[in-house]
């Protein structure tokens, strides 16, 4: 039995999740695996897999204090994200998948320090998170062969990497190492289990494609006393197809991450390597993608966020520049489905 590959167009990308996702938690950026890489989706095809792998790259030298630059801060941070989905339509109507990916990079660089002629840098990698995202379509109708459709989902985000890993630093009397625990942004996870709520909606008209999504991120506590801010999002869509080949997305995207939380006992005996009040932010994207469909297959996106409104609480780093490319498929292993 052959396994033939249906290829499928990949619009926008769902709200980058759970580290911001990767501008979020704290003076740099935040912490865990971001949901990315897919379209801002509904559900498949009963029996149909989908799989989906991009990769994603993050760095800037942009920091703020409110809306205004700030300076003194830090000189960059940066981080090279992989990201994967595995999905499976359960029927017509139910869809489940698991997305992991792994942090190639995740590094800080402080400013330069005269004294030691060198710029202090913290950085890691490993794997990020698993997200378990069943989705469930609650309206889908066809009239004049133009769909519109709702689907609403439930999430759970399992942190499997590292949350508490240290580096050394060096007493400059004694010369003797000792290990601090590094800033929430260049963990690898956030260390605690969070739930997503979801939903989408998609009207297509006949020569162009509407959606809009919206996405909360109820965070939970982690073993460090620590729960970053519960994360919103919510985007407007429009999409066309060219040649039947290439698509265009432009996507309009409000972001709010609240405040993160320490709880108060650890603060009695220890405060953190970083402010736990320079924490939250207020921002809006302009994303736009292209997507371009190989032998009728294999669909190859990438796309951008650009910032266009940014507001962050005390100071932290901003947003400058990302961008994020990746390949999908959507296939049946039954050729009597295609």
């Amino acid at each position: 039995m052959s396994v033939i590959f249906k290829a499928t167009i990949v619009f926008t990308f769902t709200s980058i999740l759970f580290i911001k996702t990767a501008n979020s938690q704290c003076c740099a950026g935040g912490s865990g695996s971001p949901l990315a890489g897919g379209a801002s989706q509904g559900v498949l095809q009963e029996n149909q897999f989908e799989v989906n792998v991009n990769y994603q790259h993050i760095s800037t030298k942009k920091f703020l204090t409110g809306t205004k630059p700030a300076k003194d801060f830090l000189d960059h941070f940066e981080s090279d994200y992989i990201f994967n989905r595995i999905g499976y339509g359960l029927s017509d109507k139910f869809t489940i998948s698991f997305d992991f990916g792994y942090f190639l990079n995740k590094k800080q660089v402080g400013l330069y320090d005269s004294v030691n002629k060198t710029n202090e840098i913290i950085k890691s990698n490993g794997i990020g998170d698993l997200i378990i995202f069943p989705r469930y379509d609650i309206y889908n109708k066809k009239k004049k062969n133009l769909r519109t459709e709702a689907t609403i989902g439930l999430g759970i985000k399992i942190p499997l990497g590292k949350y508490n890993d240290s580096f050394s630093k060096t007493e400059p009397f004694s010369g003797e190492k000792y290990y601090v625990t590094m800033p929430l942004a260049v963990q690898p996870s956030s260390g605690s289990h969070d739930i997503l709520l979801y939903g989408f909606f998609m009207k297509e008209f006949k020569k162009f494609k509407t959606f809009a999504n919206v996405t909360y991120i109820k965070k939970g506590w982690n073993q460090l006393g620590e729960k970053q801010g519960d994360y919103f999002s919510a985007g407007l869509f429009a999409s066309k197809t060219l040649y039947k080949t290439l698509g265009i997305t432009a996507q309009v995207k409000y972001e709010r991450i609240e405040k993160m939380k320490i709880n108060e006992n650890v603060l009695l005996y220890d405060y953190p390597n970083y402010d736990p009040f320079a924490t939250g932010s207020k921002k809006i994207y302009i994303v736009p993608q292209l997507n371009y469909t190989l032998k009728g297959k294999v669909v190859v996106f990438v796309l951008s966020e650009i910032p266009i409104y940014q507001y962050v609480t005390k100071t932290q780093i901003a947003s400058q520049f990302h961008i994020s490319t990746g390949f999908s498929y959507r296939f049946f292993l039954n050729e009597d489905n295609e």
